[in-house]
């Protein structure tokens, strides 16, 4: 059973320096019928303009999980991190039992197009932690490469629940398959360009809830990318 989430649904805000499209219910946004997709609470599009960014608050017990797809990303923690994320970096921040974190546009020129996007943790009050892994470019070309994952395997950075995040870089014509277990679903979101997902087409921004399949077949209408997730 497949379920798309059009792009035109989504909660959106645009704060001047910020332009975000919500997923699921977020802040200000509220859809009963959109709280989140199993653990997955939130998926974020957002354009920060250059200078723009967010100061230093706090998160307690979420997995966050940030894939930039244009431009450059500057994270400062209260653990110490410090660093830029780019396009084929994966950042995975521990909230666990309290954080602070700031993020802000690293250009002063460029905006920074991201997702950032909550997973809740299968337990509370762990210690808070930090992981950044860069991919190299072919790895995430023509394929589904997981970026995020329980065990971190195949070189991911882990997240506290049973779930795993692929990434891919899409040619026109290109297929791509996400294999699901019994008794999984999938949520696949369309980070840039066209793709057929089960020959529905879907644009950027759309995405499409999973459940009772073996597996999610995608097809590139153009070139495209897109970040699928294998939840419980």
């Amino acid at each position: 059973m497949l379920i798309v989430r059009k792009s035109a649904e989504r909660g959106h805000a645009h704060h001047g320096w910020l332009d975000s499209f919500h997923s699921f219910s977020f802040a200000s946004y509220h859809d009963p019928a959109w709280l989140g997709f199993g653990p997955l609470r939130v998926i974020n599009e957002d354009r920060i303009s250059p200078g723009g960014g967010f100061p230093t608050h706090s998160h307690q017990d979420m997995e966050i999980v940030t894939w930039v797809l244009a431009g450059a990303l500057e994270h400062q923690d209260s653990l110490g991190n410090g660093g830029v994320i780019r396009p084929g970096e994966v950042q995975r921040m521990r909230a666990g039992h309290g954080i602070a974190h700031s993020e802000f546009n690293a250009s002063a020129t460029e905006p920074v197009h991201l997702l950032q996007i909550w997973i809740e943790p299968d337990a509370y009050g762990l210690e808070p932690g930090y992981e950044q892994i860069a991919f190299a470019p072919d790895s995430l070309q023509g394929r589904l490469q997981l970026i995020a994952s329980r065990d971190g395997r195949d070189g991911s950075v882990t997240i506290h629940q049973d779930a795993a995040i692929h990434a891919g870089r899409l040619a026109a014509g290109d297929r791509a398959t996400l294999t699901l277990a019994p008794g999984r679903r999938a949520w696949l979101q369309v980070a840039t360009g066209r793709v057929k997902v089960q020959r529905l087409p879907l644009d950027a921004g759309d995405a499409v809830a999973v459940r009772f399949e073996s597996a999610v077949d995608i097809e590139a209408l153009e070139a495209s990318e897109v970040i699928c997730f294998d939840l419980p």
